[in-house]
């Protein structure tokens, strides 16, 4: 019997793309999503359905919302679970600044209720959806993972700060639970079938979905905020991570987690950062498309420059990102050009 893992927010950007991975390696996953930035099928997320398409399967899915502690609980009754992937949260930076508490209720309260239903239910292996953002303002470059944390400059740097304490501290005091945390930094691009990608339900909040929505038609300009930053062209440098070396990360660490690791903490990026301009010419290169920009002003909790130190994830996990920034904005595009106006293009065929 394959194993079955429940990945939370799995109809979602990364999510989807770490069902696809957990699929291909033998894994069972079954997906909860509240569709709070995944698009609705009949009852399924349209994610999800076309994954079933291109690897000729089906896949178990629930709508479910982590603040339902009842719906959590009766899902665990009903599986035996050998490990949880937790994407599920709110995640735009800018967003959070401007909805702290929303960001607080959503994120923290969904990870206690994950984590008490786990224990309550002898689940003992968890994989982390971190964030870079919990370094704040690097001290140092490339950042590293005994860099402090905790100095976070938006709300949602905070949560998953504090999601990563909760889980440290249940890690101590419950001794059989294993976690493997991973701190991504800026993953792009998309599945090579063009079939599943990033999907951003309103304006895109990231760099690249809105880059590729330019590209598209969709969208007329692109702004860049701030171009007086100490780096290269004075705009803000990102590490960027092809997001299926990403799931392939986390495909890694449930590895890990079978060797009774406790609490461990990767970094996975690239080591190599990217400023706005550099990855708006990869895009125009990728796309044969004029991306318009106009300079607009700082955004707050931005920082200048954000790369990775992803060494200990090579050496402890055996990973290592194989994909280029050329190979990423090619996908990119595949599946933006292919779904111009992403999941809501109708049903696949």
């Amino acid at each position: 019997m394959a194993e079955k893992v429940l990945v939370t927010g799995g109809a979602g950007y990364i999510g989807s793309h770490c069902v696809v991975e957990l699929i291909e390696a033998g894994y069972q996953p079954v997906v909860v999503d509240n569709f709070s930035n995944a698009v609705r099928e009949g009852g399924v997320a349209e994610s999800i359905r076309r994954i079933e398409k291109l690897l000729d399967t089906s896949i178990e899915f629930h709508e479910l919302d982590l603040l339902d502690h009842q719906g959590l609980e009766k899902l665990f009754k009903k599986h035996s679970f050998s490990a949880v992937m937790h994407f599920a949260g709110l995640k735009a930076v800018g967003e959070s600044v401007e909805q702290p508490l929303q960001y607080y209720r959503v994120n923290l309260s969904a990870s206690m209720n994950l984590l008490e239903v786990m224990q309550a239910h002898r689940v003992h292996n968890l994989v982390f959806s971190s964030s870079a953002t919990v370094y704040g303002d690097p001290q140092h470059l490339p950042i590293d993972e005994q860099h402090p944390v905790g100095g976070c400059t938006n709300p949602y740097g905070k949560t998953k700060y504090f999601i990563e304490e909760m889980i440290k501290d249940q890690c101590k005091a419950e001794k059989d639970l294993n976690a493997v945390l991973l701190r991504y930094f800026n993953p792009i691009g998309a599945h090579s079938s063009g079939l599943i990608g990033e999907d951003p339900q309103g304006i895109p909040n990231n760099l690249l979905p809105y880059v590729a929505q330019v590209a598209v038609g969709r969208r007329k300009c692109l702004s860049v905020f701030g171009n007086d930053y100490d780096t290269v062209d004075g705009t803000g440098v990102r590490d960027y991570i092809h997001v299926v070396d990403l799931a392939k990360g986390h495909i890694a660490a449930l590895k890990k987690l079978k060797d009774s690791c406790g609490f461990k903490v990767y970094n996975l990026g690239t080591g190599r950062g990217y400023s706005v301009l550099q990855m708006v010419k990869a895009m125009e290169k990728a796309s044969g498309k004029e991306i318009q920009y106009k300079i607009a002003p700082r955004r707050d909790g931005d920082v200048a420059s954000c790369y990775a130190d992803p060494t200990v994830a090579e050496r402890e996990l055996g990973w290592k990102a194989a994909f280029d920034l050329e190979r990423m904005c090619e996908d990119l595009w595949r599946w933006q050009s292919m779904n111009p106006t992403g999941f809501t293009n109708g049903t696949l065929s």
